[in-house]
């Protein structure tokens, strides 16, 4: 299951599976996509999201929700703009339907759209089954006096954070870190976050679980 959304800075999406979450991605509008109408920027969350996770969907039977209704009718239009006829093909290359899904229930692939931190503020849930996906996502929640949900989630790549984790428990890192500490080692870095960097790659320890 796939759930989609745009905005006017950005597309963001969620891959889940027997109702947990895989993955999350999103980015910024490119200057020429500004200006597209709304219809086509929800397509290309769409479209966005089968690409990046093709690994994922090619061949497999996708739900894809957005809460942009006429979507839901796109094989069926007949006017259509060279872009949707050349995104449409790559659809059809997948086993997948489109499905409409209410706005106010798609709050994390909306957040995700709006900004680059992927920041959830100020969202009105009406149903526990809501406040406990959210919770699940390691959201920090609180209910105001007036019955209005105040949440924040902030999204970070996993595997980033679990290759960092290996970093400092890796005999070689530890030995370049305290090099680099030392000002011995001059190849390598470390970054802001604390990664131990070679110019602009991460160093990947010797572990095959990580690798």
């Amino acid at each position: 299951m796939v759930y989609s959304d745009a905005s006017g800075k950005g597309l963001g999406c969620v891959l889940m599976q027997h109702g947990k979450v895989i993955a999350y991605a999103s980015r910024q509008l490119k200057t020429h996509e500004v200006s597209n109408p709304v219809h086509d920027l929800e397509l290309a969350a769409v479209v966005f999201a089968l690409r990046i996770w093709r690994h994922y969907l090619y061949r497999s039977r996708t739900q894809i929700f957005t809460d942009h209704k006429s979507l839901k009718y796109l094989m069926s239009q007949k006017e259509l703009n060279m872009r949707q006829r050349r995104w449409i093909e790559l659809i059809k290359d997948y086993d997948c339907t489109i499905e409409y899904h209410s706005g106010n229930t798609n709050v994390v692939a909306d957040a995700l759209s709006r900004k680059n931190k992927a920041t959830l503020g100020r969202l009105t849930v009406g149903k526990e089954q809501q406040l406990a996906e959210l919770k699940e996502m390691s959201a920090d929640l609180d209910i105001n006096a007036g019955g209005g949900l105040v949440a924040q989630l902030l999204v970070r790549p996993t595997c980033q954070e679990q290759i960092l984790y290996a970093q400092f428990h890796d005999k070689e890192g530890s030995k370049i870190r305290k090099n680099v500490e030392a000002r011995v080692e001059m190849k390598f870095r470390v970054a802001d976050d604390g990664s131990l960097m070679m110019g602009q790659r991460l160093y990947v320890p010797n572990d095959e679980t990580v690798k």
